[in-house]
């Protein structure tokens, strides 16, 4: 939890206009006000300050929030640093590794694959509680088939490849993944609300996922021209889940992290080189070196399924690109490196290294109408970015 002492009481400080924050949190209170979601936390930091932590509906400033795909950055942020001390090649296949990727055609996989979304099993299932037992996940592992040829096409895939990182993540280090993100990134970061498996002890602090307003129908889809969305694995019933206990102690490294949304926005901080007072990368686990290969675009000669746009994926993030990046999660006036990835709901969380400016929101509000969300989470964006654009 972020103590109201560890909130820039000056923005402008780091060049921030006070009003430019106003605005942002008036378009969060919105949804609150009329009622469609229940709760929604937001945080602005710029320069390794947080720079605004607010807290909106029915929660508190101590309220924790699944953050679900967002989690995948900071899974992949862990696996970068195996990269950096050269402990892990993304050129090889992942066979190399995990034996049971030799089994049922998935033995040229490669590592890159795996974070890019080129694996070719986008719905390959894995239940969460299986992850706790070594022998059903490689069962998992060695059961699961391809859906087309790895690299030659870009699908989501919700949560299966990232199994895959955080076993090899365990390979390589012999700790728990979520042990190692404690470890080398939460800890050094300060971010000690920042959970992968998040204890009992703090359940009682975490939203509850609610499903709110209506699911668009066949016919919306189609008055606006655009293909109804295929069914996957993360449905309703499978979002919902996370309010059980179980579930939310299981590290679950594509969609599994809970914290807050001054935790998150800090996170991506330290992805810059910010840690606190100290000077740009002097005091974060990374280098600039691992951070500029880890958002270079690798998939930028690939389709979108869904929105027929090109794909601009980094080692587990996304990159906003030079246009349309308000269909990739940004804002119409972030900058074309800006990285991030948000998270099933409308959970946003971005960083633009050249503004030096993170956003994360979060809420517990999981809208029914993914066009409604899209947009809000372009219009927040929008009004994230402005922070930084008039200023120094």
């Amino acid at each position: 939890m972020k103590q109201p002492e560890q909130i820039l009481s000056d923005p402008e400080e780091v060049g921030i206009k006070p009003d430019t924050i106003a605005i942002l949190k008036d378009r969060v209170q919105q949804e609150i006000d009329s009622g469609l979601l229940p709760s929604a936390q937001f945080a602005i930091a710029r320069r390794g300050k947080l720079v605004a932590f607010e807290t909106l509906g029915a929660a508190t400033s101590d309220s924790l929030y699944c953050v679900f795909s967002s989690t995948k950055a900071i899974t992949s942020a862990m696996a970068w640093l195996l990269i950096q001390n050269g402990e892990l090649d993304t050129s090889i296949r992942v066979s190399q590794l995990l034996p049971e990727f030799n089994e049922r055609g998935k033995q040229d996989i490669t590592i890159e694959q795996l974070f890019t979304h080129t694996a070719g099993f986008p719905h390959a299932p894995f239940r969460p509680t299986d992850w706790l037992d070594p022998e059903k996940r490689q069962q998992r592992f060695r059961s699961w088939r391809l859906n087309w040829q790895p690299g030659s096409r870009f699908e989501y895939h919700a949560t299966s490849s990232m199994w895959a990182i955080a076993a090899i993540i365990e390979l390589i280090t012999g700790q728990s993944f979520a042990q190692q993100v404690r470890s080398r990134i939460a800890q050094p970061l300060s971010l000690e609300d920042l959970w992968l498996g998040c204890p009992a002890d703090q359940h009682h602090r975490i939203k509850e996922v609610v499903h709110v307003g209506e699911a668009m129908t066949a016919a919306d889809y189609a008055a606006l021209n655009l293909a109804q969305p295929a069914v996957t694995e993360v449905t309703e019933d499978a979002l919902t889940r996370f309010n059980d206990a179980e579930v939310r102690e299981i590290p679950i490294p594509g969609g599994g992290g809970i914290m807050s949304a001054a935790e998150l926005a800090m996170f991506y901080q330290g992805l810059i080189g910010f840690n606190g007072s100290a000077p740009q990368w002097h005091n974060v686990p990374w280098q600039p070196e691992t951070i500029e290969s880890a958002t270079q675009i690798r998939t930028q000669d690939l389709l979108d399924p869904y929105t027929g746009i090109p794909v601009l994926r980094g080692l587990g993030v996304v990159v906003a690109g030079e246009t349309q990046a308000n269909l990739r999660g940004f804002g119409y006036n972030n900058s074309a490196v800006s990285f991030g990835h948000g998270g099933a709901g409308g959970q946003i969380a971005w960083v633009d290294p050249e503004t030096q400016l993170s956003f994360a929101y979060c809420t517990n509000g999981h809208d029914r109408n993914p066009i409604r969300q899209g947009r809000r989470g372009v219009s927040l964006s929008n009004r994230a970015a402005t922070c930084a654009a008039s200023t120094d």
